[in-house]
């Protein structure tokens, strides 16, 4: 990938998680930014704000309180496509559990279902399979 990436999104309730992820994101090189929300809700808020630049890449946990990640993709079918954008969604989860995996085959918004933790290698595989 010659081109970074304007903004990757990661919408997690652990912030362990977040802080290890975008660390991994980082070393990867593939942004020049980061955002972090730590719920469903936060990051629909940011959507619906508007603001810029808008996320190439969201990574979704599907476990976290109050709205899920399938709540929240049931909220975001429901935006315009212009507050959506362009984003690749890729579930990033724990969850091995089968019927999460078929689910989100089944979601036309879902590009890929990866298990944490997010590294280096799988940045570098997703650019190569989403970014040419």
């Amino acid at each position: 990938m010659n081109k970074k990436l304007n903004c990757i999104m990661l919408i997690d309730d652990s912030l362990d998680d977040n802080f290890f992820h975008e660390r991994e994101i980082k070393k990867a090189d593939l942004t020049n930014l980061v955002i972090t929300k730590n719920s469903g809700k936060e990051a629909l808020e940011y959507l619906k704000s508007k603001t810029d630049p808008r996320s190439d890449l969201i990574f979704l946990d599907i476990n976290m309180p109050g709205m899920n990640g399938w709540d929240f993709l049931k909220e975001y079918n429901q935006l315009d496509k212009e507050l959506q954008g362009q984003a690749i969604i890729i579930m990033l989860t724990t969850s091995d559990y089968a019927d999460d995996l078929a689910a989100a085959k089944m979601s036309s918004n879902v590009s890929d279902y990866i298990t944490k933790p997010l590294t280096k290698e799988m940045m570098k595989n997703i650019a190569d399979k989403y970014f040419k």
